[in-house]
């Protein structure tokens, strides 16, 4: 073991590097949405084809995110991440040369591992500086929420300098292969590990389960009603499945007892529900700053460039949130920062409703909301990552970013669904959204931020001195 001084250099090394890392992963995030038209016409596709650039990156998320989650806890953190950059930089280049719009789609589901690289940092910080490990994951979520907002501007800006598309997508491959040196030479391996098996049925029927159902709700409004909701009963049948199997096995992929009396099923209930606004909001949002004020009555006529600048002071209000958590979280305790974070939130949802104003008035409740979810981004993470056994933080986290992850998904296909049936008709014939569907989302996202926050109170304080699995087993630590 090295000295305490040495230790804690290391740790602030490797949570600095990872800091860029993670703001490179948010880059990369948010890297699509300003090329989707240019996407669109490279590869001859409709812009409802479109929809799946996102969908099949979430939909292999739900897959790979608790498996690599998981190994990282057997096999050590650092390993896994750097495979899971490893392929995501291959990925990567398969996305800037794909010949068609299938090979692209294909490697964009296999950029997929990038949604695993939060909770594998989270367990690398927690295991190496556990005392400031709150700090560190605020400072993570904060550069990955930062990099978000940047990816949509700098993607945009190279390709209107390049007029490549092809050199604006590969941007974020050299970035990623850099960084699997870097996790090499700058970050130090974990030391606990957990003797665990790897439950490869349970992944199968988790993953595959996951897919068919929000493979299923994702396309209601485009695929025939009895193929989606075949897929909606498959789905759930294999979740079924899923949950009887985990509960014979004696090393499941997510031990549901782990949710049930370990302390961390209410702060995943707590994540499902932000990340059902947090995601869901973010298309309506858009749609709704671009909306032609002077044929819809709402609206504020915004161009891509100024619709995308609003968007990135919103997703800097929440890395502002996201990096006061900590200290918020110190003085009132993790729930009540959550509830916190949410209450702020369900109020700039309602202004928005109430007192929308001017783009600028507008752009003031987008950071009420963006700075209450930055502090629930924060904090609830830390919540996780200490209620969890230490040979167990990974997958804990990894099912906390699942959560998310597959509640945004849901949320904004019934959003959409909502949406549409509060359409009406423009003069054209086609179909517009209405004020009032705009509305029903965000007084939907504001109750759901009241909801979490009132579940928040029940939280209380994570229980301090988790133990590890009488499982786990200490490996010589390397210090770097």
């Amino acid at each position: 073991m090295g000295h305490p001084t040495t230790q804690r250099r290391s740790a602030g090394a490797a949570v600095g590097f990872l800091v860029i890392m993670e703001f490179g992963s948010g880059i990369l995030q948010g890297w699509f949405s300003p090329l989707y038209t240019s996407l669109g016409d490279s590869f001859g596709v409709s812009a409802a084809s479109l929809n799946w650039i996102s969908a099949a990156y979430l939909l292999a998320t739900v897959l790979v995110v608790p498996l690599l989650s998981k190994l990282g806890d057997i096999y050590g953190h650092k390993r896994i991440l750097m495979i899971a950059t490893a392929i995501v930089a291959v990925a990567s280049f398969a996305v800037a040369f794909a010949p068609n719009y299938a090979v692209f789609l294909a490697a964009r589901a296999i950029q997929a591992p990038l949604a695993v690289f939060l909770p594998l940092e989270f367990a690398i910080v927690h295991q190496r500086d556990s005392e400031n490990a709150g700090r560190s994951i605020g400072r993570l979520v904060g550069a990955l929420t930062l990099g978000a907002a940047v990816g949509g501007l700098l993607s945009g800006a190279v390709l209107d300098a390049t007029g490549s598309l092809t050199i604006t997508l590969l941007v974020p491959a050299v970035f990623m292969s850099l960084c699997v040196l870097g996790v090499a030479l700058f970050v130090a391996e974990t030391t606990l590990r957990s003797k665990q098996k790897v439950d490869y049925l349970g992944a199968l029927l988790l993953g595959a389960g996951l897919v068919a159902l929000l493979g299923g709700v994702s396309n209601m409004a485009s695929w025939a009603p009895a193929l989606s909701m075949g897929a909606v009963l498959l789905g759930a049948l294999l979740l079924a499945g899923w949950v009887f199997s985990a509960k014979r096995s004696d090393h499941p992929l997510i031990d549901l007892r782990m949710l049930a009396s370990g302390g961390i099923g209410l702060p995943i209930i707590v994540a499902f529900l932000f990340g059902a606004q947090m995601f869901g909001a973010q298309t309506p949002i858009s749609l709704y700053l671009r909306t032609d004020a002077q044929s819809a009555g709402f609206g504020f006529s915004a161009g891509a460039t100024t619709a995308g600048l609003v968007l990135s002071i919103f997703a800097v209000a929440s890395f502002f949130g996201a990096t006061f958590s900590d200290r918020l979280a110190r003085k009132v305790g993790g729930h009540h920062a959550v509830m916190i974070g949410g209450l702020l939130s369900a109020i700039g949802y309602v202004l928005m409703i109430l007192a929308p104003g001017t783009l600028a008035v507008f752009t003031c409740w987008l950071l009420l909301v963006g700075f209450g979810a930055g502090l629930v981004i924060g904090a609830l993470p830390t919540i996780v990552v200490t209620r969890a056994d230490k040979d167990s933080v990974g997958i804990a986290s990894g099912l906390y970013n699942t959560a998310r992850t597959a509640a945004g998904a849901v949320a904004g296909a019934l959003f959409a669904l909502l949406m549409a049936a509060f359409a009406s008709r423009s003069a054209d014939g086609a179909n517009v959204s209405s004020a009032l569907s705009y509305h029903s989302v965000w007084w939907i996202c504001a109750a759901l931020c009241v909801a979490f926050a009132i579940l928040a109170r029940s939280m209380r304080q994570p229980a301090t001195g988790a133990t590890s699995s009488t499982e786990a087993s200490p490996i010589t630590e390397s210090v770097k």
